[in-house]
């Protein structure tokens, strides 16, 4: 009786099910992307590992985007020529590297990358830079 009446509604309020659905998808979705980028920090997070870890800035945004403001110290390699200058992060594996980009979708892509190339502590900032900007913390042009 209980599965009759649960059909019944489910296709009396198919247009409400379906936005659920939606909804709960949209919810679970930046977790699902994350996940192949592995960890992500916050602005603050990301300072400490700057300040007493040495932290690496790895920025994969393109040169444009990368000129208009980055991070200080920031090491640029665009996303798609990753792949092909990795050698050029290679004293760099024993420590931290923070990746970022504008919204978090090439730098989980890159931390990814970097992991199967034998980085051990590989980073994402939450927010991208635009989150570092928000949080008031200093670029350069």
């Amino acid at each position: 009786m209980a599965e009759v009446n649960l059909i019944k509604f489910v296709g009396d309020n198919l247009f409400l099910v379906a936005v659920a659905l939606v909804s709960g998808a949209m919810l679970i979705w930046p977790a699902v992307r994350r996940a192949g980028g592995g960890e992500s920090v916050s602005t603050l997070q990301a300072t400490l590992l700057m300040n007493q870890q040495n932290a690496l800035v790895l920025d994969v945004r393109d040169a444009a985007e990368y000129g208009k403001g980055h991070m200080l110290n920031a090491r640029n390699i665009p996303l798609a020529e990753l792949e092909a200058r990795a050698a050029e992060l290679e004293k760099h594996k024993a420590k931290p590297v923070i990746v970022v980009c504008d919204t978090g979708n090439r730098s989980g892509r890159a931390a990814a990358a970097l992991r199967k190339k034998g980085f051990e502590s590989v980073f994402t900032l939450g927010g991208g830079i635009g989150a570092w900007q928000q949080a008031g913390l200093p670029v350069e042009k």
